[in-house]
């Protein structure tokens, strides 16, 4: 009787979505207990369920249900909104993992990682040299060296040079250089910071080992394997390369300047050596730097627990050492030099824009290339998804850096133009922001008159969806509009690739137009037919407006969340969609918080099937939005014979309209396939009024069905005895209050007391020990050949 008693005691675990909740709504209950966890990351229980396996009698027919609350993860502290300073690199991470599926390209998987790799290292040198522009070029260079522009700047005084070019110890342009180079040094040392501290807090925790399984079935994602949740090795790695390509960037500023003066004609012999032994220095370090970017990628098929200490220690350190030396030879006195003009370097940002065009060139090739041999019509963009969102990272951190300077440069120069202001370049790429915004526009227009058409049909079919309701045309609208503006998730990857290839195209015009003309695009269109002349000055004034705009609107909105809880839980939904994958491309992007929650969910599910394992450990892994794809990531980290006892409901899940399509080689068809068969039993629920969720599609001979028919939404038209008042039009949300929800959920259950496979003994303790060294190394047969993570 025991033991039939047990067979009823089940567990639902239910996981959020983006955005948060708390335990409370989850459970809905407002007593509730906290089991297992911290302040960060913790599974709840109601409070009358804290002890809900000493009372099985108490669960006979229903699951206890548990919650696993990780907002914290994204939306915490005050901290969080210095994140947004890390944008662009969580973007260009993004691109690294939205390669396509392949099959038997090793090298060429390995080619793809190590391009997105680059890119991010020249987001890295772009950002710390637009902190070079504003300290060392706006402010210690023209600035300081103006007297008409540091005579109402106080602040200026102590390095100011007069009318003669003479002042104090400070006013020498070395000496200046020198000590501006302290902000841009202090960016790279508070990057470095962020990224150390985060990993110690998100991604230190290790996965669940995995044993040995004779009856392990073939993964068909990198998901599954050991390694994929734990990438120390390779972020530690690259955030010594990263912190010493930023220390050489401020030294390359410094040095190069003082350099270039003592090589004039007259200058000091010892010093003009010294100043090619530093520039020789200087390369040699910046190729090691890209030797250590360039040799190693992701190792994801075993738990990878070893360190380059030596490298990892001694290469940023190397370049703080010389950083050191830069600055006492410029500080060393020369009493002709003159700061005139820009400073000299200005091609540095029309390089790095150079480098970051053909990276983007080669990286669309090698996509392509990849795309051709697995083609999907499911696949964004054809492939190009990895490109045109790495082009986009680009992009993000031209603005930051143009807004920047832009900003500055009108402080300090108010309206009397002492100052010659920024580089060309960045004048240059503020000029084709109104032709982007013009074709943005275009697009919008497009897609709306395509979502008038879409709701006009929907209008169509709402008769044959309430063939009993009296119809209201405002109600019928209201419905009909909601459905046509979920559609347009689908039309984005349009949008992103358009956008994309235009941003490229008027990237490589700007770039030409500064090479060529060495004047503003205002100045270089002097002599040109009116019109052409009126536009350039129009697009410059007006992108040099909106470039600027967008910085303060961008510190304001950080400046914002730093105070607003609710800000930052925006702010925070943002990361939930961009920080679920591990920081291949960039160590300094934010945290990886699924290293943490996958973790979590895995350790949890595998506690509870092992407590239970008499009774066959039966548990339904409830996920909701983004929570239904930490659940399959948790899922595919499972041995088989434990993944066997879970069942998987899912609802407004982007497993496949979101994440199947834009990362096709983790999520797509093969992979989803792979999961539904090998877990017990996978049901998804979803609405055409939702935005984000959407049916799973699989094909074939894939088991029982995954999707359920789209549920209706509103679940009444008009005003019943079930419903007496209107019902909401719940989209993404609330799916718990559709009666499909507890039927689904109920059927599960069912299905997992008919099908629990017979326990099975679990190893000893001495035999799990002698069986963790081979462990460590055990990795499921993935699609692609083992170790091709990039």
């Amino acid at each position: 009787m025991e033991r039939a008693t047990q067979d009823e005691t089940a567990l639902e675990l239910l996981v959020h979505g983006v955005g948060g909740t708390t335990p409370e709504e989850m459970l809905g209950d407002p007593r509730t207990v906290r089991i297992s966890g911290d302040d960060t990351a913790a599974v709840f229980r109601r409070t009358e369920d804290a002890d809900a396996e000493r009372r099985p009698d108490d669960y006979r027919g229903k699951p206890v249900p548990e919650a696993y609350v990780w907002c914290n993860l994204t939306s915490g502290n005050g901290s969080r909104a210095l994140w947004l300073l890390l944008l662009p690199f969580m973007v260009v991470n993004l691109a690294h993992w939205m390669r396509p599926t392949s099959r038997h390209r090793k090298r060429l998987v390995r080619t793809y990682g190590l391009l997105v790799r680059l890119v991010g290292l020249t987001l890295t040198v772009l950002l710390v040299a637009a902190a070079c522009e504003l300290a060392l070029d706006l402010t210690a260079w023209q600035c300081a060296g103006t007297p008409d522009c540091s005579g109402d700047r106080a602040w200026l005084g102590f390095l100011a040079a007069d009318a003669s070019g003479d002042g104090g110890w400070w006013s020498q342009p070395g000496r200046r250089l020198a000590l501006a180079a302290l902000l841009p040094a202090a960016l790279t040392g508070l990057l470095w910071y962020l990224s150390h501290r985060t990993w110690s807090a998100y991604e230190s925790q290790q996965p669940l080992p995995q044993q040995p399984d004779p009856e392990e079935e073939t993964s068909r994602t990198a998901l599954g394997r050991p390694g994929f949740w734990y990438g120390r090795r390779l972020v530690a790695r690259l955030r010594a390369a990263h912190t010493a390509a930023g220390l050489l960037t401020v030294a390359a500023a410094v040095g190069t300047s003082a350099a270039r003066h003592d090589r004039r004609a007259g200058g000091p012999g010892l010093l003009d050596a010294l100043g090619w032994a530093l520039d020789a220095t200087l390369v040699l370090g910046g190729a090691v730097v890209v030797w250590v970017v360039c040799r190693r990628g992701r190792t994801e098929n075993r738990l990878d627990r070893r360190l380059d200490k030596t490298l990892v220690r001694w290469l940023p350190l190397g370049a703080l050492v010389l950083l050191a030396l830069v600055l006492l030879y410029a500080g060393w006195s020369r009493p002709g030099w003159r700061s005139e003009g820009r400073l000299p370097g200005d091609a540095t940002f029309g390089g790095i824009a150079l480098v970051q065009g053909v990276l983007i060139l080669g990286l669309a090739v090698v996509a392509h290339l990849l795309y051709r041999t697995s083609p999907d019509s499911r696949t964004a963009i054809r492939g190009f998804a990895g490109p045109a969102v790495a082009m986009l990272s680009c992009a993000l951190g031209g603005v930051m850096t143009g807004g920047g300077a832009q900003r500055v440069s009108d402080w300090l120069d108010g309206s009397d133009g002492s100052i010659d202001g920024p580089a060309l370049v960045l004048t240059w790429q503020a000029s084709v922001i109104p032709p982007l915004l013009v074709v943005v526009a275009v697009l919008c227009g497009w897609f709306g008159f395509r979502t008038v058409q879409r709701k006009r049909r929907e209008m169509d079919r709402m008769a044959a969806d309430y063939p009993d309701e009296r119809k209201d045309s405002t109600r019928t609208r209201r419905i009909a509009g909601t459905r046509a503006r979920a559609a347009l998730t689908d039309r984005a990857p349009l949008l992103v690739g358009i956008i994309s290839a235009v941003t490229l195209l008027l990237g490589a015009a700007a770039l030409t137009g500064a090479w060529v003309t060495d004047e503003v695009p205002a100045k270089a269109a002097g002599g040109l037919p009116d019109t052409v002349e009126g536009a350039a000055q129009a697009s410059q004034a007006l992108g040099s407006w909106l470039i600027g705009f967008g910085f303060i609107l961008f510190v304001t909105w950080g400046r914002r969340a730093y105070k607003d809880p609710s800000a930052r839980r925006t702010i925070g939904i943002l990361w939930d969609v961009g920080t679920f994958w591990p920081r291949a491309a960039h160590p300094f992007a934010p945290p990886c918080y699924a290293e943490r929650a996958v973790p979590d969910l895995t350790w949890r599910m595998a506690g509870w099937t092992r407590a239970t394992s008499a009774t066959g450990g039966r548990l339904v892994l409830s996920g909701h939005s983004q929570g239904s794809v930490l659940a399959a990531a948790a899922a595919w980290q499972l041995r088989p014979s434990v993944r066997r006892r879970v069942a998987l409901l899912t609802y407004g899940s982007p497993l496949e309209r979101l994440y199947g399509r834009w990362f096709p080689a983790h999520f797509g068809p093969a992979a989803l396939t792979s999961l539904h068969r090998e877990v017990d039993c996978w049901r998804n629920l979803y609405r055409t009024t939702d935005p984000i969720g959407g049916p799973i599609q699989l094909h074939g001979d894939c088991g029982p069905q995954v999707d359920r028919a789209a549920l209706k939404d509103p679940l009444a038209y008009g005003r019943t005895e079930e419903h007496p008042l209107p019902a909401p039009i719940l989209g993404h949300g609330d799916y718990q209050a559709d009666p499909a929800f507890a039927e689904e959920r109920a059927r599960l259950l069912a299905r997992l007391k008919a099908s629990v496979p017979p326990p099975r003994p679990e190893p000893t303790p001495s035999a799990a020990a002698q069986g963790a060294p081979e462990a460590e190394g055990f990795t499921p047969a993935p699609a692609d050949p083992p170790g091709t993570a990039g």
